[in-house]
């Protein structure tokens, strides 16, 4: 499919999720930038359910930034152990906090480049805290997002994320990225799964998808 047939898909595909997910957003809680930075670490392999629950305790201990700088990393892996890979993410969350408490007192910055910096935070979850937080252009590339867009025909047995991500800026109005990739963790979640096959019978979008088209007629 040539990109100006993949950008006419795309504007279909963005019109019918709108209007089939109209208030999708992230389903991560948060009432602060520096919030999501520590969740979107924390749900690295583990549901965003689940990491709701455990940062409520986490920041009954530790209320603010600072006071997660001052902790000590093990003291944060006690807490943050259900969500998996503690140790690590328990490390990247203590350095990531000290680094906004001292160098930018306490916020989180608004630069995408400045974001991939701190630990733990790679381009999904810079461009998710790029999207939700300062309403900035964004692709989350995260694995609803690259198992839709394949079967949905928009790219073509891409699988990396950076290179996903790529391809879509040239697919995506820049001010629906973030908002599209909302709506396909919804559709993906719900619909289009991963574990057992896509429910193609009460997909909004099914006439226009490469895969259902496959399925339906193979």
């Amino acid at each position: 499919m040539e990109e100006k047939q993949k950008k006419e898909l795309a504007k279909k595909l963005i019109d019918r999720l709108k209007k089939e997910y109209p208030d999708a957003g992230c389903t991560l809680d948060y009432d602060d930038a520096w919030k999501l930075l520590v969740s979107v670490r924390l749900a690295a392999q583990c549901t965003d359910a689940r990491v709701n629950v455990v940062v409520e305790k986490l920041y009954e201990k530790f209320p603010d930034v600072a006071a997660l700088a001052s902790a000590k990393a093990e003291e944060i892996e006690e807490i943050v152990r259900p969500c998996g890979l503690g140790k690590s993410k328990a490390r990247d969350i203590s350095a990531c906090m000290k680094i906004l408490n001292s160098q930018y007192g306490g916020r989180v910055p608004d630069q995408f480049d400045a974001l991939l910096k701190l630990p733990g935070v790679g381009r999904k979850s810079a461009n998710l805290i790029m999207g939700d937080v300062f309403g900035k252009p964004a692709i989350v590339t995260d694995t609803h997002c690259i198992r839709l867009v394949n079967r949905m025909g928009l790219v073509d047995g891409i699988k990396e994320p950076g290179k996903v991500e790529k391809a879509l800026w040239k697919l995506i109005p820049p001010e629906e990225g973030s908002d599209f990739c909302h709506r396909l963790v919804y559709h993906g979640r719900d619909v289009c799964t991963a574990r057992t096959k896509p429910h193609c019978e009460r997909c909004c979008v099914s006439d226009l998808c490469i895969k259902a088209g496959v399925e339906q007629n193979g």
